[in-house]
């Protein structure tokens, strides 16, 4: 079963209905039918809260936190394996630290990010990385 890695910019689009967010709604329902499994690492989450809280204010950030947690995503925690796999990635490319765990998880669990964030673009030799803009 092919399996993704949602990063904030995807699912933000896919909640303030943007570019791109159609493309998550129908990678969000078909891992709902079982045809996909995806993740999200757990900092990730809270980066898509904040920035809902910050854009769009506190009670739209509470249902993106409530929806977050309904939908057929598996959140990573941030171990110290995985967080350290985070800044080796961090150090050697041009990215953010959050951005770093989602690259990560997408090594990890041998899945394709879904983004439409081009820092990504950075990554493109990265052993195991595989990315889908959307």
């Amino acid at each position: 079963m092919p399996g993704y890695v949602l990063d904030s910019y995807a699912m933000l689009a896919y909640f303030r209905k943007e570019a791109g967010g159609e493309i998550v709604e129908k990678i969000l329902l078909e891992a709902a039918a079982g045809k996909h499994e995806l993740f999200m690492a757990c900092i990730n989450a809270g980066e898509i809260f904040y920035m809902a809280y910050r854009k769009d204010g506190a009670d739209k950030a509470a249902l993106v936190w409530k929806a977050l947690q309904q939908f057929p995503i598996k959140i990573t925690d941030a171990d110290l394996q995985f967080t350290h796999k985070a800044a080796y990635i961090k150090a050697r490319y041009s990215l953010s630290f959050a951005d770093a765990f989602a690259a990560a998880l997408a090594i990890n669990k041998k899945a394709v990010l879904l983004t439409g964030d081009t820092e990504f673009n950075n990554l493109i030799n990265e052993a195991g990385f595989k990315v889908k803009y959307l």
